[in-house]
C-alpha cells in the first residue's frame, strides 16, 4: 500500500509530496516560533520567582484537554468573517498548533529554571553578577536539558497535529490523508501517515543530537546524579 510513494509523478507539482512537505514544515515552524515567544518567557519568569506554578499547571492541563479539530472548526467559524483570503483558514490552524505547543514549552522552561540549585544562583550573585547575567550565564545553561525537552515535546505535538490543516482546505501532508479518504485511495492515505510519522521520527532524532552537542556532558551527569527534579510531565499531570 506504500506504492504511492514510489511513483515519481506524486513527488512534483503544486500538489506533489515535496510541496506538501514544505507546507507542513512551514506551518509547524511558524507555530513553534510563536509558541516559543509565548511559552519560554512565562516559564522562565515563573521558574525564577516561584510564583504562578499552580497557574502554569492549570493552564497546561486545560490547553492539552482542548479537542484540536473542534477548536479549529470553531475558530474558522469565528474568524473567517475577518479575513477575505486563505488567512481565514491559516490563522485558525496556526492558533490551534500554538495552543498545543505552548504547554510543553512553558512547563519545560519552568522545570529547568526551578531545578537550578539555589546555591549556584547565590554564588553567582555573591560574585556581583546582575540578575540578567545570572539568567543567561548560569540559569539558562543549567536549565538547557529540560528546556530542550519541552521544546522537543512541542515540536512533536505540532508536527503530528498539523495534518488537521488539510481539513480546512490548506496544504501539508494531511492533504494526502484527506484526499485519499475522499477518493478511497488507501495507498495515498497510508503514504500521508507514513510521511508524517517519518518526519516526527527525524525531528525527534535531531533533537537528541542537538541535546548531545548543546548540553555539556558534565551538566548531564550532574542532573542525573542530583535528587529528582520537577519535569514537564509532573507539572502538567
Amino acid at each position: 500500500m506504500t506504492d504511492y510513494l514510489f511513483v515519481p509523478a506524486h513527488w512534483v507539482g503544486q500538489e506533489g509530496i515535496l510541496t506538501l512537505l514544505g507546507q507542513h514544515i512551514a506551518y509547524s515552524g511558524a507555530s513553534l516560533l510563536i509558541a516559543l515567544a509565548i511559552g519560554l518567557p512565562i516559564g522562565i519568569r515563573v521558574g525564577q520567582t516561584g510564583r504562578g506554578t499552580a497557574v502554569i499547571a492549570g493552564v497546561a492541563n486545560s490547553l492539552r484537554a482542548l479537542p484540536s479539530l473542534g477548536l479549529l472548526v470553531l475558530l474558522v467559524v469565528l474568524l473567517s468573517p475577518a479575513f477575505a483570503s486563505e488567512l481565514a483558514f491559516l490563522v485558525p490552524s496556526l492558533i490551534v498548533l500554538i495552543v498545543l505547543a505552548v504547554p510543553p514549552v512553558m512547563t519545560g522552561a519552568y522545570a529547568g529554571i526551578a531545578a537550578v540549585e539555589p546555591a549556584v544562583v547565590d554564588a553567582a550573585r555573591g560574585m556581583g553578577m546582575s540578575d540578567r547575567a545570572i539568567l543567561f550565564g548560569v540559569q539558562l545553561p543549567c536549565a538547557l536539558p529540560l528546556i530542550l525537552s519541552g521544546v522537543r515535546g512541542g515540536v512533536l505535538q505540532i508536527v503530528s497535529t498539523a495534518t488537521i490543516a488539510a481539513s480546512v482546505s490548506l496544504g501539508g501532508l494531511g492533504r494526502l490523508i484527506i484526499d485519499g479518504l475522499a477518493s478511497n485511495d488507501y495507498g495515498q492515505m497510508v503514504a500521508g501517515a507514513v510521511l508524517v510519522a517519518l518526519l516526527v521520527v527525524v525531528l525527534d532524532l535531531l533533537f537528541v543530537l542537538l541535546g548531545r552537542f548543546a548540553v555539556s556532558p558534565g551538566l548531564t551527569r550532574a542532573v542525573r546524579a542530583r535528587r529528582p527534579i520537577p519535569t514537564p510531565a509532573a507539572i502538567s499531570g
